[in-house]
């Protein structure tokens, strides 16, 4: 297990990592997308943080976990916001936890960072306790969810908070009328994902169903003062240029997922798309904008 896709975003949206349905991802490949897409995300995760220092004070956060970290823009992030703590990069994939490595560096914390491959739940028991665990799209990648906030709950020193990134609302890029094909093409993108989600889930080892009411599952994990709060990301029309190439990218795995899955004139348009010369491109539209908001979900160790 690593980490960012909710039930809402294809894979190459979110800022974690791991293997899909299967699947080995080309970790050459994803690094810069999941790192870019982290980067364009860290105004909203900055807030949550913020949220986060709000609920423990600063100076009583001496070790901070981030499961599922990826290549560590959120590590570094959590350093910046809680300046007295270790902060733990746990990931199962070396060439993130490198990148994560290199930009603590680069952040000049080096001397707080530590990056720790791990393969969970399996390997839960080897990464220490801690004051604040940030779990960022990471838990509904464990067949058993229920088992692993209990076993994340159990890392948390008296008074630590347990924080977890799941759910919140479909990112949206484009209209509904995009002046191709049938309107609605992002929403029925979104029932593709969510499909892929499920299936995703029933084939992960030890899969159990499970309600996904966060705070009733951290409470049932023995935290209290659980809490929720979603935060927004809104980058309005028209995009920077290095926003654009990143949703550009997005759309380009979307296409490829959605293979035999999608309508034809839905394949049709993403082709249109992701066609630089096609003056209704991602490329070229004035009208290209990134709007999301993500779910964080807080309990305490008391």
């Amino acid at each position: 297990m690593t980490r960012h896709h909710d039930h809402h975003a294809a894979p190459a949206d979110r800022t974690h990592s791991h293997s899909h349905g299967g699947h080995e991802m080309d970790w050459e490949e994803m690094a810069p997308l999941l790192e870019r897409g982290a980067e364009l995300h860290s105004t909203l995760y900055r807030d949550a943080a913020h949220w986060l220092a709000s609920q423990i004070p600063a100076a009583a956060v001496r070790r901070v976990l981030d499961v599922g970290s990826g290549p560590g823009v959120l590590t570094v992030l959590l350093a910046e916001v809680f300046p007295y703590a270790e902060v733990v990069a746990v990931d199962a994939t070396p060439e993130l936890l490198d990148r994560a490595a290199d930009r603590a560096a680069r952040a000049g914390i080096g001397d707080r960072f530590r990056a720790v491959r791990a393969e969970l739940p399996g390997d839960l028991g080897a990464l220490g306790t801690a004051d604040l665990i940030w779990a960022g799209d990471a838990v509904h990648h464990i067949g058993d969810q229920r088992a692993m906030l209990d076993g994340l709950a159990g890392l948390l020193r008296p008074g630590g908070l347990l924080a977890l990134v799941e759910g919140g609302l479909p990112t949206r890029h484009l209209p509904r009328d995009i002046g191709i094909g049938r309107p609605g093409l992002e929403a029925r993108i979104d029932a593709v994902q969510s499909d892929w989600f499920s299936r995703m889930r029933a084939e992960l080892p030890g899969a159990k169903e499970e309600v996904e009411d966060w705070r009733a599952l951290l409470t049932a994990a023995g935290l209290a003062d659980t809490a929720t709060r979603s935060f927004l990301l809104d980058l309005p029309a028209p995009l920077p240029e290095a926003a654009r190439e990143h949703v550009t990218a997005v759309f380009a795995r979307r296409r490829e997922s959605a293979e035999g899955l999608l309508a034809d004139d839905d394949i049709a348009a993403l082709d249109r798309l992701l066609d630089p010369a096609d003056p209704q491109s991602l490329a070229r539209r004035p009208d290209l904008h990134l709007l999301t908001a993500r779910s964080v979900h807080t309990g305490r160790r008391v």
